[in-house]
């Protein structure tokens, strides 16, 4: 099963296919920060996940609550409403895997119902534990994210001595906690979470040092798509700064990520590729030819 090889995606430095997984962004929200109202009709919704499946994703991550910087939450009511019919649609037109990005467990529990694979929680169940229970009854994936507190305050001023250190440590403990739920660490993903509650310093340093995390032994997921950070590095708005995502993305691949999330999803798995096959050792007695046969598409 797919699913079961991005999990086993952790063990080894290579696994059959792309070693790099895209997942794409797929926001149902009026107020993302990029994207918002673009896709917020289920059916324009729809549609765009299947524009991003034919562009190469692995993975679509359907959302219907904005966690940019100084958001607000809304309504579990409204987030059902916002996502469930676009899981609904698309489960039955691809063999991809579907993520819900909610932190709440009427929407994740729906969703799960209505056929995702995956619960990105950027709160890491921290709002609520009892994500981690559904998660491991219905042998479903987890993202676990660190975050220095919500969406709403998380970009007042915070701080850290060494970003990577806490970061590491953070996932670390969330680890043990989720498995105390009954969650199989194999079925478990981790996100430093760049731009939630970090300076620029903090997620240059966090994609910088990423072997550090992946020590951990679970795949790395990276949210570095059209940034502040990268805005800032280059004093760009958000729709001019797929270039940095890009290079973003490249080198966190080789320092050890293993799934983007993305929402140029063509471009980066592009990108990917090529960083994929420089990055593949090819297997004794075999021609460069033959070590990148695996990377075509």
């Amino acid at each position: 099963m797919r699913k079961e090889a991005l999990f086993r995606v952790g063990e080894a430095k290579h696994i059959l296919g792309p070693r790099t997984w895209i997942m794409g962004v797929l926001n149902v929200t009026p107020d993302s920060f990029f994207d918002g109202g673009q896709h917020l009709d289920p059916a324009a919704a729809v549609d765009h996940g299947w524009a991003l499946l034919e562009d190469g994703a692995d993975i679509l991550d359907v959302g219907g609550e904005s966690s940019r910087p100084g958001s607000d939450p809304v309504p579990a009511e409204e987030e059902l409403r916002r996502v469930i019919p676009v899981i609904k649609a698309l489960r039955p037109r691809t063999g991809a895997l579907l993520s819900v990005d909610t932190t709440k467990f009427e929407v994740a529990r729906a969703a799960l119902e209505a056929g995702a694979d995956i619960i990105n929680d950027i709160g890491s169940a921290g709002l609520d534990p009892r994500l981690l229970s559904l998660a491991a009854e219905r042998k479903a994936g987890f993202v676990l994210m660190h975050i220095k507190g919500v969406p709403k305050t998380m970009q007042i001023h915070p701080t850290y001595e060494d970003v990577v250190a806490e970061v590491r440590a953070f996932l670390e403990e969330k680890l043990v906690v989720a498995e105390a739920y009954g969650l199989n660490r194999d079925r478990i993903i981790l996100d430093p979470g760049i731009g939630f509650g970090k300076r620029l310093q903090d997620n240059l340093e966090l994609i910088r040092r990423i072997e550090d995390l992946a020590s951990l032994g679970r795949p790395l997921l990276l949210g570095v798509s059209r940034k502040s950070f990268i805005g800032k590095l280059l004093n760009l708005p958000p729709e001019e700064r797929l270039e940095g995502t890009i290079a973003a993305a490249v080198l966190s691949l080789a320092r050890g990520a293993h799934i983007l999330r993305v929402h140029d999803v063509r471009a980066l798995r592009r990108a990917a590729l090529v960083a994929d096959a420089v990055l593949a050792e090819p297997a004794a007695g075999s021609s460069d030819a033959e070590a990148r046969t695996p990377y075509v598409q």
